[in-house]
Order: C-alpha cells, then sequence, then structure tokens
C-alpha cells in the first residue's frame, strides 16, 4: 500500500461504520456502499474507459469476449452522461429492430439511464433470451420507442466472401480471443483463388483485445512496428508484426466509419502508416487507451485505462479518430438505392477503375 494510503483510506471507513451506527434505515448492504465507493473513486478520475464491473456485469463481459453473451447485442459507449451506440453486432436483435450507429439509449423498460454507468445500463438491457426490452431511443434529436427482443448472441467475428468482381472481401465484427484464428482459416480459404485484391472491412468494429490485433496484424503486415503503448511513468512498449501472414502483398483497402473503434484503429493506423493499404470511409471513433481487465475478489472486476496508444507514425488517435484517405461519408443514397458506396470505391480502387462518376454524386 502506498505511503500514506493509511490516513487517506481512513475517513471512508469511518463514515461506513458511523452509517452502521446512526443511519435512519437500516440494516445495511455493505456490498452496496463499497460498490457506490468504487464507483464514485473511480469517476473522479474522468475516464469513462476506467470502470467498475459488479459480478454478474464481468461474467457477462467475459463471456462476450468469448463471442457469447445474452442480450440484443450492440456496442455501446458513454458520451457527456448519455449511453450511445457505437455499432450493433452483425445478426444481432439490435441490428434486426433497426438501431444505428450514434443512437442515444436514454430508457430501458422505463428506467432513466442518464448518467448510468455503461455496465450498469447494460445490466438493464440484457437479459434471458426470448424476453422482450423496450427502449426509448434518441436519434437525430428525435425521440422513438424499439422492442427489442434479446437472444443469445453467438456471431462469428470474421465474414470472407469472394465478391463479383473477383475481389476477397473479409468482415472483421470484434478482436475477439478467437478472431486471429478465424482469420487465418478465412484467409486460406479466399486467397487459394488468387483474387486481384483484399478488402478489409472494418466498419461498425468497436474493437476488443490487443494481443488479438498485434496477432490479425502479422497477416496483413511484414515485419515492423503496429503500434506503441506509451504508459504514464514515460515507459514505452512496441509491438510488432512478423513475416508470416497470408495477405502480406495482395493489394489492400480498409473500410471504415464512426463506429470502428480502439483495436479498429489500431490495425487501420498501423495499415496507413506503413503504405500497406488506403483507408476509405469516415473518420474513425477515437479510442486512444488501452485496459487491463482484473478480477477482484468478490467476482467483480476493474477495467483500468493503463497507458495510451500510438500509431507507427507516433499519432494519438484519442477523441479526432482517423482520418480516411477518401472520404466517403454513407449517404442517403445508399438507403435509398442499397449501393455501398464506402465498398463502391474500394472495389473500383482495386480494379483500377475511376472511384466516383465525374457527373454525378453516386459511385460507380
Amino acid at each position: 500500500m502506498p505511503a500514506g494510503a493509511e490516513d487517506s483510506i481512513r475517513p471512508l471507513l469511518e463514515s461506513w461504520q458511523l452509517l452502521h451506527e446512526k443511519f435512519f434505515d437500516q440494516p445495511l448492504d455493505d456490498a452496496m456502499l463499497f460498490e457506490a465507493a468504487i464507483d464514485g473513486m473511480l469517476a473522479s478520475l474522468n475516464d469513462p474507459n476506467t470502470r467498475y464491473l459488479a459480478p454478474e456485469q464481468e461474467k457477462a463481459a467475459r463471456a462476450a469476449q468469448q463471442g457469447s453473451i445474452e442480450g440484443i447485442g450492440a456496442e455501446v459507449t458513454e458520451q457527456d452522461g448519455a449511453i450511445v451506440i457505437v455499432a450493433p453486432y452483425e445478426g444481432s436483435p439490435a441490428e434486426a429492430a433497426g438501431l444505428q450507429q450514434g443512437d442515444i439509449v436514454r430508457e430501458a423498460d422505463g428506467v432513466d439511464l442518464a448518467d448510468m454507468s455503461i455496465f450498469e445500463a447494460a445490466a438493464l438491457v440484457r437479459g434471458p433470451a426470448g424476453t422482450d426490452v423496450r427502449l426509448l431511443i434518441e436519434r437525430a434529436g428525435e425521440l422513438m420507442e424499439v422492442s427489442v427482443t434479446r437472444d443469445v448472441i453467438r456471431v462469428p467475428s470474421v465474414r470472407g466472401e469472394i465478391l463479383d468482381e473477383g475481389l476477397a472481401y473479409v468482415r472483421l465484427s470484434r478482436f475477439g480471443n478467437n478472431t486471429a484464428e478465424e482469420l487465418q482459416g478465412s484467409l486460406a480459404d479466399l486467397l487459394v483463388g488468387q483474387p486481384k485484391g483484399l478488402i478489409l472491412d472494418l466498419r461498425g468494429n468497436p474493437g476488443g483485445n490487443l494481443n488479438a490485433v498485434v496477432d490479425i496484424a502479422d497477416q496483413f503486415l511484414d515485419d515492423g512496428l503496429v503500434l506503441t503503448q506509451r504508459f504514464g511513468d514515460g515507459r514505452e512498449r512496441e509491438y510488432e508484426s512478423g513475416t508470416d501472414g497470408l495477405a502480406q502483398e495482395i493489394p489492400l483497402v480498409v473500410l471504415i466509419d464512426e463506429g470502428s473503434a480502439s483495436a479498429s484503429e489500431v490495425l487501420a493506423g498501423a495499415i496507413r502508416d506503413r503504405d500497406r493499404g488506403l483507408l476509405v470511409g469516415a473518420v474513425s471513433f477515437g479510442k486512444g487507451t488501452v485496459q487491463n481487465w482484473e478480477r477482484l475478489s468478490n467476482g467483480g472486476g476493474l477495467r483500468i485505462t493503463i497507458s495510451r496508444w500510438l500509431t507507427p507514425n507516433g499519432d494519438w488517435v484519442h477523441e479526432s479518430g482517423l482520418d480516411p484517405d477518401v472520404l466517403i461519408p454513407l449517404s442517403e443514397i445508399q438507403s435509398e438505392t442499397g449501393i455501398d458506396n464506402q465498398l463502391r470505391v474500394a472495389i473500383n480502387y482495386l480494379l483500377d477503375k475511376p472511384l466516383i462518376k465525374a457527373s454525378e454524386d453516386t459511385i460507380e
């Protein structure tokens, strides 16, 4: 324990004792008191990514990292005291219900979520498969009520296919414990046909495991720097890719958008800085910190921001995001015609076609 810590902690223990002796409504719930004390301590750090997880939240979070949760299937973040959807998972009830990146979740089953932590809100939204949750959603300043039927969310983190144009397409939906292995298998299958190029789709990917993204970067980058961790005491740790990847030479385009966060930005930033491929889409989310997951004696957990991460060129993308090489916002044309403008630009680039028609606002 740091020097002087006992004197700092003593008022907390004195307060706890006085509450037990004098508070008018007894008995008191000690677990609730100490969890609230932890929450208050972490809130003073003004870092939404450093947070306490109650035991049931810790269990759910670790299950999600393995690719299995019961809930609606959406990654959320806290912004200005509100719970905001970063991206619904592919194939999830949230996606089927029409929830979108940027939606603000105001209520769950009539409970106001304002100023709740992410995990307090998630505990209200999650629940047994087959049950419904009523969400009050704010989108573009308008409120709407959406009912979502919860399910067991088991979504593979990698999906690959050969497009009609003879290009390989790989979609990464998250960076989980098994993603690197899934990706290697998918690439092995796709590259047998010697496609003309590869499109790596990181749109709506909220991130995940740091070691997973370094392993995944190996597939696309030869030996060299992937990212640098910079700790509060000035220490730095460099992560490098190797020479054994399956897709280190094929022409590459990476798709990003506002929902591409954290590990997605690590991978896209390394590919950009090392001139390995072209970034197409919208400015990414902007999460430039690394968290450790620590278990606590009560079965709960602590997520602690331990460092910044920097791209190979030394850029810190926190709260600013990555700028794509080709900025292509998804316009209303996409929703009206079904054309994915960003994907079309990637295809045209790899086929050496003009990216955008000169006479129209649509993509060729």
